[in-house]
């Protein structure tokens, strides 16, 4: 079974900048994607932010020119540097990480997030 931790949320003011980290353990045997969403109070969760195992990225209009996201393929782990955060970047941020997980004498896809990290805007 694959597990995340994420950490690095928090209190920050607008303008401000963050950075969130997700770490993924198990028998992870390849990572095709690893990913941020993120879900504000009476919203509906969000892809912010994307990269495969290529390097190639994606990024939700709202965030980009803010927002990178970067990925330590040895290390197994995703961060989100966060930069000129806005009020409206309040939410609750979930890492999200797939690819192939051995399973016994075989292997089996995997679709795993994490509990989730609160980022608060706020002046």
């Amino acid at each position: 079974q694959v597990h995340l931790v994420e950490s690095g949320g928090g209190l920050v003011q607008p303008g401000g900048s963050l950075t969130l980290s997700c770490a993924a353990s198990g028998s992870i045997s390849r990572i095709d994607s690893m990913s941020w969403l993120r879900q504000a109070p009476g919203k509906q969760r969000e892809l912010v932010a994307r990269i495969i195992s290529g390097g190639n990225t994606y990024y939700a209009d709202s965030v980009k020119g803010r927002f990178t996201i970067s990925r330590d393929n040895a290390k197994n782990t995703v961060s989100l540097q966060m930069n000129t955060l806005k009020f409206e970047d309040t939410a609750a941020y979930y890492c999200n990480v797939d690819g192939e997980q051995r399973a016994g004498s075989s292997y089996a896809p995997f679709d795993a997030y994490g509990e989730g990290t609160q980022v608060t805007v706020s002046s």
